[in-house]
């Protein structure tokens, strides 16, 4: 696996359909395996409310922390 759950992660490419930008900051809440690798990754706003949370393939995130 390349990330595990937790880890701080942000977009390499715009996700318009969740309203997500490119270079946007998320948590990875899930990681799954099957049927192949992706994460749900969680975004929330500066107040901590959850904005957008949907899977995403590894190819399109880049770890931020830790």
């Amino acid at each position: 696996m390349k990330f595990g759950e937790l880890e701080v992660v942000k977009t390499t490419v715009s996700f318009p359909d969740e309203g997500i930008e490119k270079d946007e900051i998320g948590t990875i809440v899930i990681a799954f395996t099957i049927p192949y690798e992706a994460y749900e990754v969680e975004f929330a706003d500066h107040n901590g409310v959850t904005r957008a949370m949907f899977p995403i393939l590894p190819e399109h995130l880049e770890r931020v922390w830790p």
